[in-house]
């Protein structure tokens, strides 16, 4: 899930401090310049300028972790720990379209199936495939960027929303562009994908994501949910973002906490999940090796099939070109080697990915202090610079420039 306020600020000083670190010396000499005073001193650096509250951090190599740590507050007086809860938003994408991948091995299902053999009343939905659908070239509208339901969000942080209200707020937005002709990223797709999937497994989401994804990829500690809950310990999450919503003048202090708003809104319930750092990584791992896919399906999700496909386009907001800094698979982010993930959602982000030639993974998750917000309440994913500068640190000139 994306964040709907991605613009960066700089204001304020965070103090951090090391709260919790594991560092394996053994492992660091296998991994060369792995070290924990460069990944401490790229992870302090960072906090400071980009006003971050608190950031989680995990390096692994060959499978095995050299550096876990926590750096600041959970909240004020609470250090953050490296084992704390957070909400795994777009890992959600990965794992619905994993779990699709599964199916089209087990010949239930293809690719090139319409979408109108399971939701045959959707708008074009003869038009639209299973494949558009998790490769982001439906063409449906993304409810998020409609400011019907922005306000409606901001509004209301805690309303329960429903898929079906979803989708409707999706597809009944001005379409994008014909399937097949445009890549965008839009988080109805994976909405409607999680009702598909639910019809082909014949069980709910959340359980067809626990028996053949979950349990299979071995995480521990990744739960669905169709309440707010976040398991203990949790890393707490504060932000600005409805500022403007509220009509909270500039100057005027506003950071409130957000921690336990409803995520119900970021894509279908039965993929509305919490997870920690090491399934985050093991989840990227898993996904870049091909562990539950064929080899085929493998490379349907990880090859950067859409390089020099799409274009930017009036009225789509996540209309992009592909190229080799940035590009989809199935499911998830691709850029240059890396095979990546990111998430957002009020005041926190993540970004994890994994370098298979290198055998290189880096996870993090990150909550913004007051200075990470500017005028508005805008703020751009923080753990998704940090991985960048973690990377070019760990693993130089393997992650390409930034070209969105």
């Amino acid at each position: 899930m994306k964040s709907m306020r991605r613009v960066s600020d700089t204001a304020a000083v965070i103090v951090v401090s090391a709260a919790f670190t594991f560092f394996s010396p053994l492992a660091a000499r296998a991994a060369g310049s792995l070290s924990a005073a460069t990944i401490q001193g790229v992870v302090r650096s960072f906090m400071v300028k980009n006003h971050q509250k608190a950031v989680i951090v995990q390096v692994r190599s060959n499978g095995r972790d050299v550096y876990t740590g926590a750096f600041g507050e959970s909240m004020t007086g609470v250090p953050a720990t490296a084992d704390m809860h957070f909400r795994n938003g777009a890992l959600a994408f990965t794992y619905m379209a994993t779990l699709l991948l599964e199916f089209v091995d087990q010949k239930k299902v293809t690719l090139d199936t319409k979408l109108s053999k399971y939701l045959p009343n959707l708008p074009r939905a003869n038009q639209v495939t299973l494949k558009d659908l998790t490769q982001m070239t439906s063409g449906y509208a993304d409810y998020v960027y409609q400011n019907a339901f922005q306000d409606a969000l901001y509004r209301a942080p805690f309303r329960q929303w429903t898929p079906q209200e979803l989708i409707r707020f999706g597809v009944t937005g001005p379409e994008q562009f014909a399937p097949g002709t445009n890549w965008g990223y839009c988080h109805t797709n994976y909405v409607i994908l999680g009702e598909v999937l639910s019809k082909i497994a014949g069980m709910p989401l959340a359980d067809a994501l626990q028996r053949f994804v979950l349990e299979p990829m071995g995480l521990k500690q990744t739960t669905a949910s169709t309440t707010p809950v976040v398991p203990a310990p949790v890393l707490h999450a504060f932000t600005s973002e409805r500022r403007e919503v509220l009509g909270i003048k500039p100057g005027v202090p506003f950071y409130e906490e957000a921690t336990y708003w409803n995520p119900s809104w970021t894509t279908n319930d039965g993929a509305v999940e919490t997870t920690d750092l090491t399934d985050l990584s093991v989840s990227l791992e898993a996904t870049a090796s091909g562990k539950l896919l064929s080899r085929a399906s493998s490379a349907a999700q990880i090859t950067p099939h859409l390089i020099g496909f799409g274009h930017k386009q009036n009225g789509c907001p996540a209309c992009t070109e592909g190229s080799v800094a940035f590009s989809y698979g199935l499911g998830v982010i691709l850029a240059g080697p890396w095979i990546t993930q990111t998430l957002g959602f009020a005041g926190a982000s993540g970004a994890v990915g994994t370098l298979p030639s290198r055998k290189l993974t880096i996870a993090v998750e990150a909550t913004n202090g007051p200075g990470a917000y500017d005028a508005k309440g805008n703020t751009g994913l923080g753990a998704a610079d940090l991985f960048r500068a973690l990377a070019d640190a760990l693993a130089p000139q393997t992650l390409p420039p930034a070209s969105r």
